[in-house]
């Protein structure tokens, strides 16, 4: 039992029930530290998942950048993939979109009867491209693939869509014409080649398609200057 020095200086009892401990610091206290830890390492996880998350979705996007010849995606217009359409009336065969994006063209390809494929270097965009086509129910004769395209052999197809940059075209010029047979068809959007002659052009502006026969630029079929613009739906001229 405690005894406590009393005002007279003469040691008294301490009350019952009244007794004196060493003093402990409350359990929160130690606790601290711990929890502390515990929530650093799980800041540090969410932070680090989510730079991971966002570098594999961005990169895609930003390697195309990187390289020697930039084919940046750039969603097609409305008027563009109806021109492209247009382009395509009364033709037959495989049908590919190089650099798909997000398989807009391919798509409506398919609609109008094409066996589509797209090859598009972004997997993102790929995927999403697939589960448009599962989406607009054409998934069986709209097909994508991730490929580059200089990796790619056009022989197979009769119609070819490209929405390229003027760096590319050059090249590419000379790839098609080594790879498409003599029936084959070439559109291209937004910027036109530099050295074949468009056998149709159709559009204005960021919206122009040139329409290029393999017949037309191996110089078997055509002469220079005979080049025909395609009207506008309704016009009577068509």
């Amino acid at each position: 039992m405690t005894r406590y020095i009393g005002r007279e200086g003469a040691p008294r009892e301490a009350p019952q029930g009244e007794s004196r401990s060493p003093c402990v610091p409350p359990t929160s206290f130690e606790a601290d530290p711990l929890k502390k830890r515990r929530w650093g390492l799980f800041l540090t996880g969410v932070v680090g998942g989510t730079l991971a998350a966002v570098y594999a979705v961005a990169t895609p996007f930003l390697m195309p950048a990187l390289r020697r010849v930039c084919l940046p995606f750039v969603p097609a217009t409305p008027s563009q993939v109806e021109n492209v359409v247009r382009m395509l009336r009364c033709r037959r065969g495989p049908l590919v979109d190089i650099g798909s994006g997000d398989g807009r063209v391919v798509i409506a390809a398919a609609k109008a009867g094409f066996p589509a494929v797209g090859y598009e270097l972004n997997p993102w965009l790929v995927y999403y491209s697939r589960y448009r086509a599962w989406r607009e129910g054409v998934r069986d004769s709209a097909r994508f693939y991730v490929s580059d395209l200089w990796k790619v052999t056009f022989s197979q197809y009769t119609n070819v869509v490209i929405f390229g940059v003027p760096q590319m075209m050059p090249q590419l010029e000379k790839k098609l014409e080594l790879e498409l047979k003599d029936d084959a068809r070439v559109i291209a959007c937004r910027f036109p080649f530099p050295h074949w002659t468009p056998d149709q052009v159709t559009g204005e502006g960021t919206d122009t398609v040139w329409a290029y026969d393999a017949s037309t630029f191996r110089g078997s079929v055509r002469g220079p200057g005979t080049l025909t613009r395609s009207p506008p739906d309704g016009d009577p001229g068509r």
